[in-house]
């Protein structure tokens, strides 16, 4: 393989990641099923790979699937130690004053991040979202910085941001492809979390007992379902991001056991069709395809050279393992092959991404290409090792 410099193969990685097994093994994929939305998304989150999809770039608005990022972005702040589940925050007059979805709290009352959270993930309660938008970065314009700058980050990149709530605004727009890359970081990144997705019904005191239930129907209907969130404007339709994790037999015991399903419905007809179409999108990922691991967590899936270092060998591998989805019943007979950079020059920092592990099925058709990353780092060796090393290569 030529040797790539590390913004492109940054760049390829990337796009390995999000268009997992998108590659020559579509053709003889399971169908989806017919989705009546104006897109959608399957991603398996556990193996990093979209199973099927419709106008995933599509942009459109994401109405209350917005609060995913605020969710994020307070979460992050949360595991930072820079605001507390307890402490209390004032609810402000702009939050006080916002339509749509409430809590229905009084202007200036002090109310827990905690309740906060809930009433933003369980109720879409947009006063909530102002109030720990404001908390956080200390106004929402500052917030909503912080989303776009975070979108960027995580790859967004055709979602932009222009408030913390999701009301319909010009120019705030995302993708079924980013919002399911979105919950899938979620989910993967702060999975202590997750539980308040799963809150079927909250009421904050004083609260009409009307407004109670969590709209995601989903967490009623079935066990495995754990979030996240639902979504509805006049302009968008209806929307849902479902995650569901159930057990799969081969991938081990505990959480490393449970194989995670994300579905992103954007633009159905109501409330019932947004989560029927989630439910059908769901099903059919698990019974169509099944996951493989192929390595465990913190495996080294290769340890190739590596020159001018103070070790020979640098280990490549997935910190979480390496899981790929195949269609159900093609699992055996896969087979890998690694794309890397070459010459590999130290240093090499650990979480490094660097090259990409291509797997294959019996065929010879690409299923997934799995990014790789540094497990251990490699430090520089000194000038004596560096002269040695640069003697070798040019030998070479």
């Amino acid at each position: 393989m030529t040797q790539l410099n590390r913004p492109n193969l940054l760049l390829c990685l990337l796009a390995a990641w999000l268009l997992g097994a998108s590659g020559g093994a579509w053709a003889s994929s399971p169908q989806p099923p017919e989705i009546a939305a104006r897109a959608f998304v399957l991603l398996d989150a556990t193996a990093g790979q979209v199973l099927a999809a419709r106008e995933a770039e599509l942009e459109v608005e994401p109405a209350s699937l917005t609060k995913l990022m605020t969710a994020y972005l307070v979460f992050e702040a949360l595991r930072a130690g820079r605001i507390e589940r307890t402490q209390a925050l004032t609810v402000s007059e702009r939050a006080w004053r916002m339509p749509g979805a409430r809590l229905f709290v009084p202007q200036g009352a002090q109310v827990p991040v905690d309740d906060l959270l809930k009433g933003m993930i369980v109720l879409s309660a947009n006063d909530a979202t102002i109030a720990l938008a404001e908390g956080v970065a200390g106004s929402v314009e500052r917030f909503v910085e912080r989303m776009n700058q975070q979108a960027r980050v995580l790859g967004l990149s055709r979602t932009r941001f222009l408030n913390p709530e999701g009301l319909s605004a010009p120019g705030h727009r995302s993708t079924a492809r980013d919002l399911a890359l979105l919950a899938q970081r979620l989910s993967q990144d702060f999975p202590e979390f997750m539980p308040y997705f799963a809150i079927q019904r909250y009421r904050y005191p004083g609260a009409p007992a009307v407004n109670e239930n969590n709209r995601n129907l989903l967490l009623l209907r079935d066990p495995t379902v754990d979030g996240m969130k639902t979504g509805h404007t006049e302009a968008a339709g209806y929307g849902m991001v479902a995650s569901a994790q159930r057990p799969l037999a081969g991938l081990g015991q505990g959480a490393a056991g449970q194989r995670r399903l994300i579905a992103v419905v954007l633009g159905a007809a109501s409330e019932n069709a947004r989560a029927a179409q989630s439910q059908t999108l769901l099903n059919w990922g698990y019974s169509a395809f099944e996951a493989v691991r192929l390595f465990a967590p913190g495996q080294p899936v290769a340890t190739p050279p590596v020159w001018q270092g103070r070790a020979s060998t640098v280990p490549l591998g997935r910190a979480e393992g390496v899981v790929v989805a195949v269609p159900a019943g093609q699992a055996a007979g896969l087979r890998t092959e690694l794309l890397r950079p070459e010459p590999l020059l130290a240093p090499l920092l650990k979480d490094q991404p660097l090259g990409t592990l291509r797997v294959r099925n019996a065929r010879g058709d690409v299923v997934a290409d799995v990014p790789l990353f540094v497990l251990e780092t490699v430090p520089q060796a000194g000038l004596l090792g560096r002269f040695w090393g640069a003697l070798r290569l040019w030998l070479q």
